[in-house]
Parts: C-alpha cells; structure tokens; sequence
C-alpha cells in the first residue's frame, strides 16, 4: 500500500491545510511540507531499499506493484506501480514540492489554505500520472492536474493572470481529449482482436492493428504529452502560464508539469505503438531540434525575467525530446538525466525570479542592474544555475546534454549538429541574465536585499543536488537502467531489419522518412549503455 499513500497522504495534506488555514496562516505551510516531507521518506525508503547496494537490479519489471479491481465490468483498475524511471520523477516531484512550500513562505498572504490545497492536489496528481498503469487512472489523475492549476494561476497569478490560465486550460484540455479519444481507441480494438476489454498497460502492449490506426492513435497520446512538454508549435500557453504563475506555480510549472509530457512519451506513446513510433521518429527529432533552436532564440526578445526562463525551459526541454526519440541508450540516459538537472535548476531560477520580483515588484530587465553589490549572495547563486543552464561541465545539466548528443549523433548527425547550435546560444542567454540584473549601473530608486537564511538553505539544497547529479550520475543511471531495458525490450520490433517480421506478427514497413535516422535498428550501445 506504499504507492496508494504517496497519493493520499497529499491529498489529505491539501484537505487539512485547507480546513486548519482558519486559525491560523502558519498552519497550512506547515502541514504541506511534513506531507510532501512524509511521501519523500517514504519514496527514500524505497530507493534504498532496490538500489542501495552498489550494482544491484531489481528483478521483475516494478519495484512495487499495487493492483486491485475498480470498475470490472469495464475493465478498469486501481493499478499503480512503480520501477526506477518513476521513482526517480516521484523523488523530483516530492523534491521540488517542498522547495515551492518554502520558497512562498512569505509571498503568499491571501486564502492561504486554498493555494495550499491547490498545491497538494496538483502534486498529489503529478504522483499519480507517474504511478498509474491503468490507462483510465493514467487520465483521471492526468486531469486532476489540470483544475488546481488553473486556480493557482489565476488566482494568485499576476496581471494577466486570468488570461494566461484560461490558455493553460484550453491547450491542456485539448490535448487530454486527444489523448482520451486515443485510450479509447485502443481499448476497443483491444477488445474487439482478442475479447478482453481493459485498460491496463501491460496487456495493451503489442495490440494488433492496422498502420494506419497505430499511426493515428500515437498521435492522440503525442499531441497530448507534445502540449505538455512543450514541443513548437503547441508552447505558446507556457510563457505566458510562467509569466504570470505565482513563484511556486513557476516551479510546479516547469519543474513537474512539463515532466509529465516526457514522461508519457516514454511510457506509453513510444511502447505502446512502437510501428507508428519509428515512422514518426524523423519527425519528432527535428521537432526537438526546432525546439532548442526556437526556444533559445525567442529568450533573447525577452525583456521579462520570468518569460525570459520560460523560453529557456522550451529549449531545454528539446533535447529531452531529441534524446527519446534517438532511442539508444546513451541517448535515452541522456533524457532523464536531462528531466531531473531541468527540473531542478529551472525551478532555482523562478524561485530567484519571483524573490526579485517580492523585492521590486517588477520583472523588467530594463529597470534592474548593479544588484551584485547589495545583493552578492543571490548574484552568485543566480550566476551558478545561470552556468548550470548552459551546461557547465561538473554540473548535472552537461551531463544530460551531453549524453543526448552523443546518442542522437548515432541517429542523426545533421540534426545533431543544429541541436549543438543551442548550446551556443544558451551560453549568451544565460550569462545575459547574470549581466542585465547584477552588472552595469544600480538603479537608486529599487531597494534589494540579499537571500535571507530560508531563501539560502533552499538554494543551498538545490546546489548540492545538481552537482550531484554533475559529479556521480552513474546513480541514478542505475537506478534507471532496468526501465529504459524494459523501454528496449517493449519495442524490440524496431530492432529487426526493415522488411522482415517484426514481434507480434507485424509487418515492417519499407523504407520511411526516418531512414536517414533509425536508432531502434541497433539494439547494444557501442559504450555498453554507459557513459
């Protein structure tokens, strides 16, 4: 019952701030970080338990499995489990949580118990998308995220916050009725080529249909988790749902939220039509490559600070989808370790964003500079995730980027060439950032002050977490390394040779769009899945 309580005991975190916030505004900021406190020893425990010894794999496919009947007569179930992809996305999730608690400690005066609730359930949701093995659970919880964000926006969002959540509630919308016309649709032709009507992932994988509706059902889950992501041409809502989110809706945001596209992608849309996914594969690499290209050139015309970070995010969030679909194994260790630095160092940079914007009340670069000399504490904090941004070596951005180029080169060297482009223009935006706030003439009508003890300690935490993942990724490698073996092995059909028939009795088409790049023919990494 481990995974059931990691969702309940945050929902029941939300509903008790929510009550207790009328004695006291305390009350509620306390009780979400013991919660999200609580969960993360627990997911500890777990990591601990399947990995603490050095070199050890789990047997099996999950870690911890828990599945009981729910609705039978449509063959839907309370199925959760969890192996080392997730537990890992459920550490970042917990992790991040506790940071956006503290980070708006102080920023958050009104109807603090509802922002509070609105908080947990979001969590209590992304737990829930990376637990859920149930293809109807997978969405329950997938639009349970969608509500408690909408009112962290605009409620407790900025000028144009209602504006920026109606369009965060539009596209994610949309997308999840895509992604359910395509749950569907597999459900029936599941039913109707072999008789049982389920849900449930692991009898789903390797549904036989034609090409055609494989092709169209993939695209269902794409676009959602595209939407999420986001992949260009569906990001326009993040900048302006970022611009706007309060400080912790910024982290959830880009810390969390995004995860959950990358995460779909590996769990269900590449698996569960892996046909369809290698006809797509050239396709979803250059929409990466657009997306670093696009996202980092779109951050120089930003004279927002927190819009600015937004396009970053989009950028980075291009080589996670690049590494993907390369689909080797250096590549795909590549993406996760990408998912976690991203997370970590991109939420730093909102959390510092919104503490200037508490402090001035403003995001406009033109109206900040010289802040280094009365605030040198935050100018070097902002400077170390400014070069953990661009990927610095010895911190644990570099190490996702690089990964993911090394892969995708094997798939694609043109498009592995443009993607390095992005590195040089991350160089320039993130060290722009540093230059416009703390460097050239100090404003004398803005009065800053430097990171108090709480704000350092956050930081702090999160400065010791990137340059563990910099200095020893090989930990979380293993820890992932038997999922991204159960990825490989879910899709084993690309791995044989075009023209000939693949597993399941499915035929391979002839050459396609993504022969130029096809990772999945070649089933061992030439560096034995090791960097």
């Amino acid at each position: 019952m481990i995974l059931a309580w990691l969702i309940v005991i945050l929902l029941a975190g939300g509903l008790l701030a929510l009550l207790l916030s009328r004695w006291s505004p305390l009350w509620p900021r306390c009780i979400s970080l013991l919660a999200l406190g609580a969960d993360f020893i627990l997911a500890l425990f777990l990591w601990v338990r399947h990995f603490g010894r050095a070199g050890f794999l789990p047997e099996g496919r999950w870690l911890v499995e828990l599945n009981r009947e729910w609705i039978p007569q449509l063959g839907i179930s309370f199925h959760l489990a969890i192996d080392g992809l997730s537990l890992l996305l459920v550490l970042l999730t917990l992790f991040l949580g506790m940071t956006a608690v503290i980070a708006s400690w102080t920023e958050i005066r009104e109807r603090v118990g509802f922002f509070h609730f609105n908080l947990m359930w979001i969590l209590a949701g992304i737990v829930g998308v990376f637990l859920s093995i149930d293809l109807f659970l997978f969405y329950f919880f997938w639009e349970l995220m969608l509500v408690p964000m909408y009112f962290l926006i605009g409620i407790w969002g900025h000028e144009n916050r209602i504006y920026a959540a109606i369009k965060f509630f539009i596209f994610t919308q949309a997308g999840g009725l895509l992604m359910l016309t395509a749950i569907l649709g597999l459900y029936f032709i599941h039913g109707r080529s072999t008789g049982t009507y389920t849900f449930d992932y692991s009898q789903l994988l390797g549904t036989a249909m034609s090409p055609q509706a494989a092709m169209l059902l993939m695209l269902g889950f794409f676009i959602a988790f595209a939407v999420k992501l986001p992949v260009v041409p569906l990001h326009s809502w993040l900048p302006d749902a970022h611009t706007e989110a309060p400080t912790a809706g910024s982290v959830i945001l880009a810390g969390l939220l995004l995860k959950t596209g990358a995460y779909g992608l590996m769990r269900f849309a590449v698996p569960l039509f892996p046909q369809a996914a290698l006809d797509f594969t050239f396709v979803a690499m250059a929409l990466g490559v657009i997306g670093i290209l696009y996202g980092a050139i779109l951050a120089f015309a930003q004279t927002d600070l927190k819009r600015l970070v937004a396009y970053t995010s989009i950028s980075h969030m291009g080589f996670v989808l690049l590494g993907v679909y390369a689909a080797n194994d250096l590549a795909l260790q590549g993406a996760v370790i990408q998912i976690l630095c991203h997370g970590i160092s991109t939420g730093a940079l909102f959390i510092l964003a919104g503490a200037l914007q508490e402090r001035i009340h403003t995001r406009d670069l033109n109206r900040m500079g010289g802040f280094w000399a009365v605030a040198p504490l935050m100018g070097a904090v902002t400077l170390f995730f400014a070069l953990a941004s661009l990927g610095l070596p010895g911190l644990g951005n570099f190490v996702g980027e690089f990964l993911v180029l090394i892969g995708s080169y094997r798939a694609s060297v043109t498009l592995t060439v443009l993607a390095t482009t992005g590195l040089i223009f991350a160089t320039v935006y993130s060290l722009w950032i540093v230059q416009r706030v703390f460097h050239g003439p100090m404003r004398q009508d803005l009065a800053v002050s430097d990171l108090s003890a709480r704000e350092m300690a956050v930081m702090g935490v999160m400065i010791i977490a990137i340059l563990w993942l910099g200095l020893f990724p090989q930990s979380v490698l293993n820890t992932v390394e038997p999922s991204l073996k159960s990825l490989r092995q879910s899709v084993s059909i690309w791995t044989q040779p075009r023209g000939t028939l693949g597993t399941r009795g499915r035929t391979k088409s002839s050459d396609s769009p993504c022969s130029p790049c096809s990772p999945w023919l070649d089933s061992k990494s030439d560096y034995g899945g090791k960097p």
